[in-house]
């Protein structure tokens, strides 16, 4: 019932008291048809036609109020209450920075439709998934710049991520760069966990930070750092402009391997390898079980007494019941 969508009663009990109504209305039944006799004649002639009125159709309306105000009654005992809940959630915090090539390798389309778009597309599906955490992207490429700080405003995240693309700045490989940018952006977080995410398909050729220093400034700092490595092992069709339109070349794929595992030894995270979109997602969720946040709910129940209008409403029936009764139908055969 629509009526009592969102009400608890206190003491149901009093329910079964509505046994009552269909045993009242049995009586009063059985009592009108006791009341009234019969007369057989052969004519009605001899009597006189009454005057029509709309009393004697309204005499039954005495024992409708009355069973209604016991219903309103037996409700308003059952002690009916509003019951409105919330939740309050706390949770310890994990701030994450995603650093993400998109050097020129990235265009490569050993993943589909490539390298860069296969890691934008897997990172919005992770960044999904975490709604408690904030989360924020640099890129880099021959320099690295914040596209979008620590944020727990993931449509916002998410739109700039969709935004990058290859040439928004000088060509190259700055992975001590991104990673450094990144550690700049989490340096100041107060998260029980601060975690990076490097993705990158190449070795540091750019930049003036190398790599592992920018792992040991990580390491002080207290931030964790999953390295991943991007290409397919050996060759990968690489997109080339020529007069002639856009050809693809095999061009060898360069992941140093020992560079991003020594980062994740040195911060205590973990080196992955990606040669695919399914194995790049695998990593995105292994990476989403190693860090899980602990939250804290606490329930709060708030009741309000409801039974005082139905208890009105029983009164009211009443009081209108006996004031039909001693004025409209006084005197009238009930």
């Amino acid at each position: 019932m629509s009526v009592f969508k969102g009400i608890e009663f206190a003491h149901p009990g009093f329910f079964w008291l509505l046994i009552l109504i269909p045993v009242i209305i049995g009586w009063y039944v059985w009592r009108e048809r006791k009341l009234y006799g019969y007369l057989s004649v052969s004519a009605v002639r001899g009597f006189s036609v009454p005057s029509k009125s709309i009393i004697p159709k309204l005499r039954h309306l005495g024992i409708v109020l009355r069973v209604l105000a016991l219903a309103a009654l037996i409700i308003a005992l059952a002690r009916p209450q509003s019951s409105l809940s919330w939740q309050n959630s706390t949770t310890e915090g994990i701030d994450i920075m995603i650093a993400s090539d998109i050097s020129g390798s990235m265009l490569a389309e050993d993943f589909q439709p490539n390298r860069m778009e296969a890691g934008k597309n897997i990172a919005i599906d992770f960044i999904k998934n975490r709604p408690n955490d904030r989360i924020g992207l640099v890129i880099f490429s021959g320099e690295s710049f914040t596209q979008c700080p620590l944020t727990i405003d993931h449509n916002v995240l998410i739109n700039l991520f969709k935004d990058i693309k290859n040439g928004m700045i000088d060509d190259g490989t700055a992975i001590g760069m991104g990673l450094a940018t990144a550690v700049n952006r989490l340096k100041e977080s107060e998260a029980k966990s601060k975690v990076i995410i490097l993705l990158t398909d190449g070795s540091n050729n750019a930049g003036s930070i190398p790599p592992v220093t920018a792992a040991e400034i990580a390491k002080q700092f207290n931030v964790r750092v999953y390295t991943v490595g991007l290409g397919t092992k050996g060759f990968a069709p690489y997109p080339v402009q020529t007069p002639m339109g856009v050809q693809y070349q095999r061009m060898p794929v360069d992941v140093d391997e020992g560079t991003l595992t020594k980062i994740a030894n040195i911060t205590g995270g973990k080196y992955f390898r990606a040669t695919n979109n399914e194995t790049l997602k695998s990593i995105y969720e292994q990476i989403d079980k190693l860090e899980k946040a602990k939250i804290d709910v606490t329930q709060y129940n708030k009741k309000t007494e409801m039974f005082l209008p139905f208890a009105l409403i029983a009164l009211l029936l009443l009081l209108l019941e006996f004031g039909l009764k001693n004025t409209v139908f006084k005197g009238a055969i009930t």
